[in-house]
């Protein structure tokens, strides 16, 4: 896989606005040991690796979704903590591999495939996969960010310069080519042999409709009808169902290895720990994950104080061996938060499958069961925590946020969308509120300018405390 990277990386320059490297390219067609045309399925590995890897990154360097939450702390660095997001650079960095690194080797790859030899039904499949692949990173990246350039973007032989698009209207037409592109796939065939789903049809489908009902939550407040349809039909037409079926990036452990592990180990550093608020909201709650995720420090568990300095490390639990495999998946699109968001559609009064209080039952049951919880543990953690009808934002809030541990960009929506649980500005915070978006990336003001300030101006801010279009509450 190593040498897919490699590949992967000289597309890099027929991204966004960098068509300036295109010329420096042309030196390639003289090296017999490089391609002049990559194998598609080459960039939709690099793609995949680049977006998983860095959708998950829990690095101070990149996206700081855990951060956003708080479910995470710091020892001796505290400035993410303390919502410094101009220092390390992060908008631009997050920004850049999503669009840079991972679009743009997708739009590359079905350019490509258009002169690769293969039967009509697995064309179809591969650039079924391509184009699903591509809108789970856009919807990342309009969730990251709000407005963003999209209608425009990739087109560098005719427009340098690319107008932010309305986030609402992208959210449209990201459902609308999820109905389109599910509406090809050929179930019966294969498409590439890709590292999540080895070409298995089906559940790129279940994947495609588990997106779309994703983008239906966020609409729940902002537009109630549109959400309720979208979440129906995303739900009829059949979303992840099991934890087979879940979106999980396969790490080799060698050349490779999970983002968490490459921070808690492979780094020799002890930069992180549980969250004070994340510890003791298990402790109230009696929850049994905490044996399997955290160490305790003299028999007992005791979390970080998020947006300070938690020195010495062995002062505090630590993320425990859980969290601490190299061959660990990044599992960005989970089973357990499928169920949850059917819970709250049910909560919503749509048709989702069942009642609330089953389906929270079912996500409740499916996050403690993937964590290695026994039956009967289950059962006595759904008797002290069972679903509240009269304060159902809470009820499923709270335990879609602990469910989320460790699957920053999914627990984000959550918190943003339910307002639970209530996360407080810390006392040093560099900012007015806690984050509800990422400011744009500091190298469109410099080759975007026009653009990037009329979206900040749109927006009402080019701040993280600019909420997004669908976070009205």
């Amino acid at each position: 896989m190593k040498n897919i990277i490699k590949l992967g990386l000289v597309s890099v320059c027929i991204g966004l606005t960098l068509s300036s490297c295109q010329s420096d390219l042309t030196s390639l067609n003289d090296d017999p040991k490089h391609p002049s045309v990559l194998p598609s399925d080459n960039l939709l590995a690099t793609a995949m690796y680049q977006s998983s890897y860095y959708m998950d990154n829990p690095s101070v360097n990149f996206n700081n979704y855990r951060f956003f939450t708080q479910q995470w702390a710091e020892t001796q660095y505290p400035d993410e903590t303390q919502y410094n997001l101009v220092t390390r650079n992060q908008p631009r960095n997050h920004f850049n591999r999503m669009y840079v690194y991972s679009i743009n080797n997708l739009r590359q790859a079905k350019l490509n495939l258009k002169n690769e030899v293969e039967t009509d039904d697995i064309r179809t499949n591969k650039l079924a996969t391509l184009e699903i692949e591509e809108i789970f990173i856009w919807e990342n990246l309009v969730d990251t960010y709000g407005d963003v350039p999209y209608s425009e973007a990739f087109k560098p032989d005719e427009i340098l310069t690319p107008k932010y698009d309305d986030a609402k209207t992208i959210y449209l037409d990201l459902i609308n080519r999820i109905d389109a592109v599910t509406a090809t796939i050929k179930p019966a065939s294969t498409g590439y042999a890709d590292l999540v789903y080895g070409g298995n049809m089906a559940k790129w489908k279940k994947f495609a409709n588990s997106i779309k009902l994703r983008l239906g939550m966020n609409l729940a407040d902002v537009d109630p009808t549109l959400s309720k349809t979208t979440v129906e039909s995303a739900i009829a037409s059949g979303v992840i169902s099991s934890d087979d079926e879940a979106y999980k990036f396969k790490y080799d452990g060698n050349t490779f290895s999970n983002p968490v592990f490459d921070n808690l180990v492979a780094s020799n550093r002890n930069d992180f720990l549980p969250s004070e608020l994340v510890v003791n909201t298990m402790k109230n709650l009696s929850d049994p994950r905490m044996d399997v995720w955290f160490t305790k420090v003299a028999g007992a568990y005791k979390g970080g104080v998020f947006g300070e300095l938690n020195d010495p490390y062995t002062n505090f639990s630590q993320l425990g061996p859980y969290f601490r495999s190299a061959t660990a998946s990044s599992n960005l699109l989970s089973y357990a938060e499928v169920a949850f968001l059917k819970a709250e559609a049910a909560a919503r009064h749509y048709s989702a499958g069942g009642t609330a209080v089953d389906l929270y039952t079912a996500a409740v049951t499916e996050s403690l069961r993937e964590n290695g919880v026994s039956t009967a543990n289950i059962a006595t953690y759904l008797a002290i925590n069972p679903y509240n009808a009269a304060n159902w934002k809470q009820s499923i809030g709270v335990q879609a946020w602990i469910a989320m541990f460790n699957k920053g960009f999914a627990s984000w929506n959550f918190t943003r969308r339910l307002d639970n649980p209530i996360l407080v500005n810390p006392p040093k915070s560099n900012l007015s509120s806690v984050p509800y978006r990422m400011p744009y990336s500091d190298q469109e003001y410099v080759l975007n300018g026009a653009n990037v300030k009329a979206a900040a101006n749109k927006i009402g801010g080019d701040k993280a405390t600019t909420k997004l279009f669908w976070d009205k509450f």
